[in-house]
């Protein structure tokens, strides 16, 4: 890689210089720049001036041939990629585009059950069929990581017409399947394999972090740079490596879901943080490796408390890699939830973690976290153990239950465009869904369309209820659950 490059930041240049430049403004938007408009006095001029409409000068992110197309190719380069597209809205749209991509109506599509979402919408949009597998379980944590190896082989002898597989890696917290063995297997098959990366657009950047997808061989790869690359909150990338499916059919199945009215702000981040990534990475990712390794050493020391660290939980067969930056916390010992650490740390001590789950908390570190920042969320913890170790029994449940995948009665597409009916979602046992149900973050559906409820699911959904978690479906109404009619 040519490091010189990647000083250039074209967007962000060409912005820069267009806001400067005192046009008269008979476009949009609306504000026209005016320093004296809502917008600027709120947020400051600045912001105001690169809040710009696609022009010649700007180029068109439907459409690109001027800066915007030569940052693409600096991205595409930073993550050894052939092509990459920017995204203003998420990684969500990165994640419906691979599957529309790969798939149409009726297509098989092998993917874990724990997908987020947005994989559930692509299904539906796409009108393609899930073949789930059932990714790996740590009881001791509560959680679900990767899919194995031998799970995605066994899925494409069963299912030899399948047209797409589709993975989490890493998974929201931090688990890496054996990705260059599935893409293996699957080019064998001639199946495209689509990664969601959102958590792992960091990986390129530093030796100690687990390898990325593209640098594996897959088909495509939708990374989040807002999570964890330092870009703004929105702006996404979807990576294409050529050959089983075509940049031009990729470019069109974008353009029919992103906005013709992209954010340069979200544009200029892109390129800003493609331009760290690159120059600073290695030096950002080695420092807060050894942080992460500090913080982690000091929290497995505290009574009632465990975190996960890759020296102890690789073990080659369901855990093949892990990312080190995350900060996977068991806190059950203390007689607490996760659920209800989440509420304690921002009540008590203003620390915002990423998510919780019936036993742990989720930190998420980037590039812009420093050694005082982790000081202070190790404080948090002990000072959390000395109120509670001791004084509670461990908090614990039947894990194993927990992760019962949902039997799939109808395709997804099918129950979202059915005749639907509300019901009380406690009187809900035996029907057919009709919608999502998820708790947020991570937004993994605790039932999707076309499942069936069992009184397991409900028993689930009363104890996230309880534990005061944001549940969302598709009215907002919690109490009720739309349901397949006659």
């Amino acid at each position: 890689m040519d490091l010189k490059i990647h000083l250039e930041t074209p967007i962000y240049t060409e912005i820069d210089r267009y806001s400067k430049s005192k046009i008269i403004h008979f476009d949009v938007p609306g504000h026209k720049k005016n320093p004296n408009s809502p917008i600027a006095e709120a947020f400051g001029d600045r912001i105001a001036l690169l809040d710009a409409n696609s022009t010649k000068d700007l180029d068109v992110l439907s459409n690109p041939t001027g800066v915007i197309s030569k940052a693409e190719s600096l991205m595409a380069d930073a993550y050894n990629s052939d092509y990459a597209f920017m995204l203003v809205n998420g990684s969500t749209s990165g994640v419906l585009t691979m599957i529309m991509s790969a798939c149409g109506p009726k297509d098989k599509i092998i993917m874990p059950r724990n997908v987020h979402k947005s994989a559930v919408n692509g299904l539906i949009m796409s009108g393609a069929i899930p073949v789930f597998i059932d990714p790996g379980i740590d009881p001791e944590y509560g959680i679900t990581n990767g899919i194995t190896y031998n799970a995605v082989k066994e899925a494409i002898m069963e299912n030899s017409d399948v047209k797409g597989i589709f993975l989490t890696n890493p998974t929201y917290f931090g688990t890496v399947s054996d990705l260059k063995s599935i893409v293996r297997l699957a080019h064998r098959h001639g199946i495209p394999v689509l990664v969601d990366e959102a958590h792992g657009s960091h990986f390129p950047f530093h030796p100690d972090l687990p390898d990325a997808a593209m640098s594996l061989g897959a088909d495509m790869s939708t990374v989040s740079i807002h999570k964890t690359g330092g870009s703004l909150t929105q702006s996404s990338v979807l990576l294409v490596n050529e050959g089983l499916i075509s940049k031009e059919k990729v470019r069109s199945i974008i353009n029919l879901m992103q906005t013709t009215s992209a954010s340069y702000l979200l544009l200029a981040s892109l390129d800003l943080a493609r331009k760290n990534l690159v120059i600073n990475g290695n030096k950002i990712w080695g420092e807060l490796l050894s942080v992460c390794e500090k913080a982690k050493t000091k929290i497995r020391k505290i009574p009632g408390l465990s975190v996960i660290s890759r020296d102890d939980y690789v073990n080659g067969k369901e855990i093949y890699d892990y990312d080190d930056t995350k900060l996977v916390v068991r806190v059950n010992e203390l007689g607490l939830t996760g659920f209800e650490v989440y509420d304690l740390f921002k009540a008590k001590y203003n620390i915002q973690l990423e998510l919780a789950e019936t036993y742990v908390v989720l930190a998420i570190t980037g590039p812009g976290d420093n050694e005082d920042s982790f000081n202070l969320l190790v404080k948090a913890f002990e000072n959390l153990s000395q109120e509670y170790y001791g004084e509670r029994a461990p908090f614990r449940i039947p894990m194993a239950d927990f992760f019962e995948r949902p039997k799939t009665v109808i395709a997804p597409r099918d129950a979202f465009y059915g005749i639907k009916k509300s019901v009380p979602i406690q009187e809900a046992s035996g029907e057919i869904s009709g919608e999502s149900i998820m708790i947020y973050p991570p937004g993994i559906p605790l039932v999707i369309p076309g499942e069936r409820i069992t009184d397991q699911i409900i028993e689930h959904y009363n104890f996230y209820v309880k534990q005061n978690c944001i549940i969302i479906n598709d009215d907002g109404n919690t109490n009720f659950i739309k349901v397949l009619g006659e």
